[in-house]
């Protein structure tokens, strides 16, 4: 059992990454969704917006998860280009500036010299990796992709198995609101703090985003 708990693979994506593309998935399908005039609005027109929301998300997601690799490919090749001048460096007193240069500002200004030398001996023990994307890479940018676009279809849903439109649109609300909550609730968890405040903020957050974004949109 112990060794089992030493050899837990880290998450390819943390719960931050995650709620953050629900939110973001759930808040551009919620800003398709009440743009729609809900006494005109008949099933054509219903069916585009859903067609619109699942089109945008798809898009979204697609370009959120290239630059998911973009961003892990420069990350990957700052931390090694760092490493290799760690290692490089003749002069010791480089080596823990550069080592103090990465560490948080107060953490930075108290840790001692002989601190920083320990921390350098075992980065010259480390081996430089490759800089490459890999298999744990692509599925992570894979993921960001799935929970963008997943988190469309709580919202638009309703519509397709609600006829009253003005019904739909507020089952959809609430579920909207709901997610937005459970997301904060797991932020609020992660971070060590109260799920239920940060499930409060966080919807709050999202009806203040989506009222902007109708309201600039026209």
């Amino acid at each position: 059992m112990a060794s089992k708990g030493l050899t837990k693979r880290k998450l390819v994506l943390n719960p931050l990454e995650r709620v953050s593309e629900i939110v973001f998935g759930v808040l551009m399908a919620v800003t398709f969704t009440n743009s729609l005039h809900v006494a005109a609005a008949g099933r054509q027109e219903i069916r585009t917006m859903m067609l619109a929301a699942l089109g945008c998300n798809l898009a979204w997601g697609l370009t959120d998860a290239v630059m998911y690799l973009i961003g892990t490919a420069a990350e990957r090749h700052r931390k090694v280009g760092l490493l290799r001048r760690i290692q490089e460096t003749c002069e010791e007193g480089e080596a823990h500036r550069l080592i103090a240069d990465v560490l948080p500002e107060r953490l930075a200004a108290s840790v001692r010299k002989d601190t920083l030398e320990a921390i350098r001996k075992g980065l010259v023990a480390i081996p430089v990796g490759s800089v490459g994307l890999g298999a744990r890479d692509y599925t992570g940018a894979l993921g960001v992709f799935a929970l963008v676009v997943l988190a469309t279809f709580p919202v638009v849903i309703p519509f397709i198995f609600i006829g009253e439109t003005a019904l739909a649109l507020h089952v959809s609300n609430l579920l909207a609101l709901a997610t937005l909550f459970i997301g904060g609730y797991v932020i609020g968890r992660h971070a060590g703090g109260r799920g239920w405040r940060s499930g409060f903020v966080m919807t709050a957050i999202g009806i203040a985003l989506v009222a902007i974004i109708i309201a600039l949109a026209g």
